[in-house]
């Protein structure tokens, strides 16, 4: 029997669990510790992983020697204190969810922590291995002879409540088009293969929230908006989210057109949302609709039902963990998504934000600098 591969987790709440669940199904793997701060999260992962132990901090952790990779699933506001305390254990493989960081005073961090850790650092885009969005980045460029637009559409639920209701206010998640948004902007550049240039974009908060109430605070946090980007290959994609419209029969619909056609990906929400009197669940389908003959191919893209199971993304967080173990256990040198990939995410929701704040079009290298 091969040994298993030890994780450290720092951060077991809500998208915590959902690890805990896709770990529990790769071969040779085992939770060895937990820092979780909250009592109830901590009796929810110890029921999910009952062979892990809890630390009492983040630096006892990391000091143990009997870890092979750790995983950071905290709020947002906490990545990048917890990245630069991970400098004072073994410099171990991480995987670290997005976003990356939360305010652009903290780039100077990550570009130091990024220039001084030794081991890999992994951002968590799930987004990338759903298996339709899969199928349609390994077919996208064949079906259109090269991308000139991309729209991505993600019409979902409004956001879910998280421990303390951190993801309430734009200061502790980065607001709406960095937190929720990301990976959006991480799979426009994946992609068109290029870097975005400017950002034009409008949103607001419409209907989410406005009657909630914490410590005399609103919340501030968008539930709507467009965000245009421009790349300097001269293609332009475009995000279109809405918050409040759960009773769409697909979440994300992602749509790239060329000169030789179009493709589109068509992916459902979390399975536990969906009626049980409206029958099964929407399968994933990837519909080619090429110029020239005319006539879509459509094709069923079905999912894993173990893997639909153990969490709300569609099976990638599973997917993203085999990639992610093949690089601790030194079968491939490079993570997926680098830091510098988590970063360009970043910085494309914060223009977003500042654009739609400031009425404005923002370019990159306003915040790329900061």
């Amino acid at each position: 029997m091969s040994t298993p591969t030890r994780y450290g987790i720092i951060g077991c709440g809500m998208m915590g669990q959902e690890h805990l669940h896709n770990i529990a199904l790769l071969p040779d793997t085992e939770v060895r510790a937990i820092h979780e701060p909250d009592a109830a999260m901590r009796a929810a992962s110890a029921a999910i992983a009952p062979g892990a132990q809890f630390e009492d901090s983040v630096a006892a952790l990391v000091g143990r020697d009997d870890l092979d990779c750790l995983l950071i699933a905290s709020p947002n506001f906490r990545h990048v204190e917890q990245l630069e305390a991970l400098s004072q254990g073994r410099a171990l493989p991480v995987l670290v969810e997005k976003p990356l960081f939360t305010d652009p005073a903290d780039l100077a961090r990550i570009n130091a922590f990024a220039a001084s850790y030794p081991a890999p650092v992994w951002v968590a885009m799930e987004y990338r291995y759903m298996p339709p969005i899969a199928a349609f980045l390994h077919e996208v460029h064949q079906a259109t002879g090269g991308i000139k637009m991309l729209t991505l559409r993600e019409h979902r639920f409004p956001f879910l409540e998280k421990v303390g209701d951190w993801n309430r206010f734009n200061a502790q998640s980065g607001g709406t088009f960095v937190e929720k948004c990301c990976h959006f902007f991480d799979l426009m550049r994946l992609a068109l293969g290029a870097e975005p240039v400017r950002v034009m974009a409008s949103g607001g908060q419409d209907v989410n929230h406005l009657d909630e109430n914490y410590d005399g605070h609103t919340p501030d946090i968008l539930d709507n908006g467009y965000v245009i980007v421009d790349f300097d290959n001269g293609a332009r994609a475009m995000l279109e989210l809405c918050m409040f419209s759960e009773g769409a029969q697909y979440q994300e619909v992602v749509t790239a057109v060329g000169p030789k056609g179009r493709i589109e990906a068509f992916v459902p929400g979390p399975g536990r949302f969906w009626p049980a009197h409206l029958g099964a669940a929407p399968v994933p389908k990837l519909v080619v609709s090429p110029r020239d003959p005319k006539g879509p191919i459509v094709r069923d893209i079905p999912v894993d039902p173990a893997l639909l199971a153990a969490g709300d993304h569609n099976g990638s967080t599973f997917y993203q963990h085999q990639r992610f173990l093949e690089v601790v256990r030194g079968q491939r040198s490079q993570p997926d998504v680098t830091l510098d990939d988590g970063k360009q995410a970043v910085l494309i929701g914060m223009a977003a934000q500042r654009s739609i704040a400031e009425c404005r079009v923002v370019d990159l290298s306003e915040l790329s600098q900061a």
